[in-house]
């Protein structure tokens, strides 16, 4: 296997993550206290506590303070946008991100608009996704911020290419639609309704760029791959004990340019830039005299 086309996120990860550590230090050095970080988890998701556990790991690397607020899976949505508040308000935590999955009585985008702007390092509130709308300087989703890491990485000219992305969710598919157009990508978003019209695959087979994130293993076939694109599979998915993205891995890898593999692609990517919101989060709150 050509190792030179994997697009790999540990290295890419890696580079990140030693820029935020000398910056965190440097922070530290003029404020006398490092960025922290608290995490909400609402009930006890298996996954969402592995999740927590890489963030408090890689957090602990770079010298930036990590806190775990655990609430009951019952919780009531009033009192958790009083802890919210609580921690909108607490000058000793400079970021909050809300994990995911939350109970089914409490909906997530009615959580999310009570964050405060300036914490809100997964960039979900409503003021930092309308940023990215108007192309300009904001706390951005950590995720579509991965992918466009992983372009940049490899020096890929995005003037004029025909980017198609699966899925349209507002923390990955919206966000990145609107980030490949402030690139002059020519840009189509695909979905469910796009699936059922049977026309996933015409629309994937011109994609020059190819960015997939449903959650569905195996959704995009490999030979729907256009020769010589880039495929980035945002997808986590459990099959047989085994981690696969939403890409037919083997058959997409044989006509792709690059390729994500699945894991170890996005995914550590994609921490180390929560991390970096969360420093940029504590300059903003600093210059802010918060």
């Amino acid at each position: 296997m050509d190792r030179e086309k994997l697009l790999e996120g540990k290295k890419l990860a890696a580079r990140i993550n030693q820029i935020v550590k000398n910056e965190v230090l440097d922070f530290q050095k003029a404020f006398s206290f490092a960025p922290v970080l608290c995490a909400i988890q609402v009930g006890d998701d298996k996954e969402s506590s592995l999740y927590l556990e890489f963030q408090q790991k890689i957090a602990k690397k770079l010298s930036i303070g990590y806190k775990v607020k655990k609430l009951d899976a019952d919780i009531q949505r009033v009192d958790l946008i009083a802890v919210i508040e609580e921690l909108n308000c607490d000058s000793t935590i400079n970021g909050i991100i809300l994990q995911l999955p939350l109970p089914d009585h409490l909906k997530a985008n009615d959580i999310r608009i009570c964050l405060d702007p300036l914490k809100d390092v997964e960039g979900v509130h409503p003021e930092n996704l309308g940023k990215i709308i108007l192309n300009e300087d904001g706390l951005a989703p950590c995720t579509a911020c991965a992918v466009m890491e992983l372009l940049d990485n490899i020096n890929i000219n995005l003037y004029g290419k025909e980017a198609v992305i699966v899925g349209h969710s507002a923390i990955v598919g919206k966000p990145l639609a609107a980030m490949l157009l402030n690139d002059f990508c020519t840009t189509t978003i695909c979905h469910i309704a796009t699936s059922e019209r049977g026309l996933l695959a015409e629309h994937v087979k011109r994609a020059e760029i190819l960015v997939v994130a449903v959650g569905k293993p195996g959704v995009v076939k490999g030979e729907w791959i256009k020769k010589d694109a880039i495929v980035i599979d945002v997808g986590i998915n459990y099959v047989d004990d085994k981690i696969v993205g939403d890409v037919e891995f083997e058959k997409a890898y044989e006509r792709a340019a690059y390729i994500t593999p699945v894991p170890g692609g996005v995914g550590p990517i994609t921490v180390a830039l929560l991390m970096r919101n969360l420093l940029k989060a504590a300059k903003q709150q600093k210059q802010e005299g918060k």
